[in-house]
């Protein structure tokens, strides 16, 4: 379903979908904008032909975070519903989902980047969740951060404020890779091509696997994966597909079902 927007994009070409933060001049985001987001997320749900989803900015970074005025006493009850239930679309998504910072990625900024399952950075990018230095805090930072890059990294970034450097966010694990300024639109999409090119029903049970087995006892969640590999993959038309095709030397030919 197409639908019409005032400070995003949406694109859908190939398997891929690209969500555009295209809020000049510095992708600032507030409640109008995040309901945007909020519907536009929604269709993606409910699009079975897209495999992947990218999530980028446009102008000069990726978004310096929440508007301040939303987080005032009149309107933060407001901000923090769209912005979680944004956070529950992004979840709820089966396909693999990729973001792409460059500039800088703040605040809100930052915990939408981050909670992408892959996150890719310039090499010039600045990264950070000053929200402390307002004398508030980001809710989702506090929540999943600790569990990502472990709580001593994210008391410091999260307590401190500070602004982080690219390569400083991968050492933590807040970013997934680091490519050069003008490298980073190329590299992020040979990923999503890559992505794009494989089983969409296989892609969605492999997320599944790795997000339900997470945080499990190691044997525990071997089992699930392997239910889920045993009950879903292997009943796929393109597990054989693919499988044979590797045997035989030839490309595969997916049916995506």
């Amino acid at each position: 379903m197409s639908q019409e927007y005032e400070f995003i994009t949406v694109a859908r070409a190939n398997g891929r979908a690209t969500l555009s933060l295209n809020r000049p001049p510095l992708n600032v985001l507030n409640i109008p904008m995040i309901e945007e987001i909020n519907r536009a997320l929604a269709d993606l749900r409910e699009d079975a032909t897209i495999k992947v989803l990218l999530i980028r900015g446009e102008g000069k970074c990726f978004s310096a975070g929440m508007d301040v005025a939303d987080h005032l006493p009149e309107t933060f009850e407001r901000m923090l519903a769209v912005f979680h239930r944004m956070l529950e679309h992004l979840a709820a998504l089966p396909i693999p989902t990729v973001s792409a910072v460059h500039g800088a990625a703040l605040g809100g900024g930052l915990e939408l980047a981050v909670f992408a399952d892959m996150t890719f950075a310039a090499a010039g990018a600045k990264l950070g969740q000053p929200e402390i230095k307002l004398a508030v805090f980001p809710p989702l930072a506090a929540a999943y951060f600790p569990g990502l890059i472990g709580w001593k990294r994210a008391c410091d970034v999260i307590l401190t404020g500070r602004t982080i450097g690219a390569e400083d966010a991968e050492r933590m694990g807040l970013v997934t890779a680091v490519f050069p300024d003008d490298a980073l639109v190329a590299r992020v999409d040979e990923i999503v091509r890559t992505l794009a090119g494989y089983s969409r029903p296989v892609l969605v049970a492999t997320k599944r696997a790795i997000r339900e087995a997470a945080g499990r006892p190691l044997f525990e969640g071997l089992e699930l994966a392997e239910r889920i590999y045993r009950d879903e993959v292997m009943a796929t038309e393109d597990a054989v597909e693919g499988l044979r095709a590797f045997l035989e030397k030839r490309a595969p030919q997916w049916k995506d079902r």
